[in-house]
């Protein structure tokens, strides 16, 4: 399908890896100008920015920006370079996150919720606040969010988590309804257990403390810890960037202040 955005440019945070890699590589073969941004320069991104590379079709090119979303001077900076070189970005895909401080909520303290809360939350707003008004000047856009099923289904140990990403849907909402008419498109995918170095981390973890294999973690933990989803397996990062892709689209220009769960049937509730 030709997603008619063919030389527009597109920021994708946590652009390195998982999903925002996969990301990446559907616009690029839909002629999108690619610029992949994570916290630091090093071999995950500049491997990201090759990658993604063999994939652009139509002279679309591929760079990768490093900056810091915690700090609000570097976001700034990050879009006044992009502004300055590459005339503003016409599409944002904010997947950068952390599952932050987890465990018991009485045994969390107020660092580990602000951790949290810098990182996922106020990551989304200092995102939006830096890139809205290049959406503006170029009179289109679409800001795509990263929520998760834990916004509907929260689980126990990641109550910090759990209420970041109900935030961030609410924030896409809002932003939906104040800029609509300016031709710019705010929503929300909310994967559920997606192979990506996070899951990784978390099930090489849950590997060590069972003393077993990954593989047989991974089973473990779709039996026990996430029993709703219907699919009994770990989702794949091309089965959301697809989805994104395409919310990103001309042809997703009804779609605004929406969240679309990508989770195998996760959230038990048909009306989460």
């Amino acid at each position: 399908m030709d997603l008619n955005i063919k030389g527009k440019t597109a920021l994708i945070t946590g652009g390195d890896s998982g999903i925002g890699r996969e990301t990446a590589k559907f616009l690029a073969r839909e002629g999108v100008n690619i610029i992949l941004s994570d916290r630091k320069e090093g071999k995950d991104l500049s491997d990201a920015v090759t990658e993604v590379e063999k994939e652009a079709k139509d002279g679309a090119t591929v760079v990768g920006i490093a900056a810091d979303l915690s700090d609000n001077n570097e976001v700034l900076a990050l879009a006044a370079k992009i502004d300055k070189d590459y005339g503003g970005a016409h599409i944002i895909f904010h997947s950068a996150g952390a599952r932050g401080a987890a465990g018991d909520f009485l045994s969390l303290t107020d660092d580990d919720w602000m951790k949290t809360i810098d990182i996922d939350l106020l990551g989304s707003v200092r995102i939006a606040r830096a890139f809205i008004p290049q959406m503006q000047k170029l009179k289109w856009g679409r800001m795509i969010l990263v929520s998760s099923e834990n916004a509907f289904q929260p689980y126990v140990e990641e109550s910090p988590y759990n209420a970041c990403k109900a935030a961030i849907i609410n924030l896409s909402k809002c932003l939906s309804r104040s800029y609509s008419k300016e031709n710019i498109l705010f929503n929300c995918v909310s994967p559920a257990y997606i192979e990506t170095p996070m899951t990784d981390a978390m099930m090489e973890e849950l590997a060590k403390e069972r003393d077993c294999s990954v593989e047989d973690a991974v089973k473990w933990f779709v039996k026990n810890e996430r029993p709703h989803i219907a699919m009994q397996r770990r989702g794949k990062p091309e089965e959301v960037a697809s989805v994104v892709a395409f919310l990103c689209s001309e042809q997703a220009s009804y779609i605004n202040g929406s969240n679309i769960r990508i989770d195998g049937g996760a959230v038990e509730s048909a009306f989460g």
